[in-house]
């Protein structure tokens, strides 16, 4: 890769959501925004390689978003309004970031996760404009198909269009009505940075993670006393935490329980757990998200793997059934089960979610590492190579190549 093909990459990772918000801000339009972004990034690729590297190439990208959209509207517009041309030439200065609650980024979440849309189509569309996630990534996500994908992100920036939602934060109080949305898709874009699911990305991209993380603290700012924004934010850190040991230096995914736990990042460990203890205090009935940090507060709070409190995982789960009873959680929840009970009682619960995830890597490997476990080698063999197919993650791909091959 040449100087100019990484600065433009890694000017995606970091700029795509400031781009398309800041453009999306001044229009009010999610499809100019995010094709006026793209014009952008593909002139840099001609621009950067002429006249160099910028040295503020987010402000480059943000001015050059917001010509190429000026020049669109003007095509479309096909009038000679000179007083509107005026204008919008002399609003086109340099990209300036704005305060926490102003932020632009923020704003964006605001109006993907607006409520006229459904909630699918919600997480969908800040994954596509907030995240830069590509449509693939974004299908792989849902488990559905890319055209379908496709179809409900223009299905929801159409109605967007429409319905002339305003490019706001909400007002104090209909924040809580709007938080739900917006804390799933972030969740989606930090899951999607911690184990990317492309197979042309890197295997971790801090960038989203990163972000994922400012923003669920901008929204804390908000409501600090939301439990489950509290709760997203403590599964955040304490899952960020492990990413400098989650991979090997030659590329291979690192599991929990073979992870160095002298590598993990002991501040954001640290406000992990007061943020789980501080939820716990308040006596409220916990939310998903603030059981999913409890999950990972014991897993963190362990110096040894083998030190696990795996009754306690169990539990947490059990009450995580109740909420949100969805195959993946119950797939999760077996595989803690098999640390308690051992891999036989634990293949029982994850071979009766067959029908709802054969298509998911993640049940193949699950279902491979139990069979393996059991010394059915052959049948451990062929959940690997399906895990394998599935995964996209070329970490993870090459974890289970490994595995797989052990067997032989």
């Amino acid at each position: 890769m040449t100087q100019v093909e990484d600065a433009i990459a890694r000017a995606h990772h970091e700029e795509w959501a400031r781009v398309v918000a800041a453009v999306a801000r001044r229009f009010g339009d999610l499809d100019i925004a995010e094709e006026a972004a793209a014009e952008a990034f593909a002139t840099a690729v001609a621009r950067w390689r002429v006249d160099g590297i910028p040295a503020n190439p987010g402000a480059w990208l943000t001015t050059t978003a917001r010509r190429k959209a000026i020049d669109r509207i003007r095509r479309e517009r096909k009038r000679d309004d000179k007083q509107e041309e005026a204008r919008m030439l002399r609003d086109d200065g340099p990209f300036e970031p704005r305060g926490a609650i102003e932020d632009d980024r923020l704003r964006l979440i605001f109006i993907c996760c607006h409520p006229a849309l459904a909630m699918e189509a919600r997480v969908a569309l800040t994954l596509r404009m907030v995240g830069g996630l590509s449509m693939p990534e974004i299908a792989r996500a849902f488990l559905v198909q890319e055209t379908t994908m496709g179809r409900r992100i223009t299905r929801a920036k159409a109605k967007i269009k429409a319905a002339r939602i305003p490019y706001r934060v909400p007002s104090t109080q209909d924040l809580p009505a709007r938080v739900s949305g917006v804390l799933a898709a972030l969740f989606l874009v930090f899951n999607e940075g911690y184990l990317a699911s492309g197979p042309d990305t890197d295997p971790l991209r801090h960038d989203l993670t990163a972000e994922a993380i400012r923003l669920t603290r901008l929204i804390q700012s908000l409501l600090p006393k939301d439990g489950e924004v509290v709760g997203l934010l403590a599964l955040m850190l304490l899952t960020e935490a492990r990413r400098a040991a989650r991979v090997s230096p030659s590329g291979e995914l690192v599991t929990l329980g073979e992870q160095d736990r002298g590598a993990w990042d002991a501040e954001l460990i640290a406000e992990g757990h007061r943020l789980v203890r501080e939820r716990v205090a308040s006596g409220d009935a916990p939310g998903r998200y603030q059981i999913l940090a409890a999950i990972n507060a014991v897993h963190t709070f362990a110096r040894d793997a083998r030190d696990t409190d795996w009754s306690q995982v169990v539990a947490l789960y059990d009450q995580l059934v109740r909420l949100d009873p969805s195959p993946i959680v119950a797939l999760n929840r077996a595989v803690a089960v098999a640390e308690l009970d051992g891999p036989q009682v634990a293949l029982a619960s994850v071979d009766r979610l067959a029908d709802a995830l054969a298509g998911y890597h993640a049940y193949q490997a699950t279902r491979a590492d139990l069979l393996r476990r059991l010394g059915r080698r052959d049948q451990a063999r062929a959940a690997y190579d399906k895990a394998i197919e599935l995964a996209g993650n070329t970490a993870e791909t090459a974890y289970l190549t490994r595995r797989r091959d052990q067997l032989r």
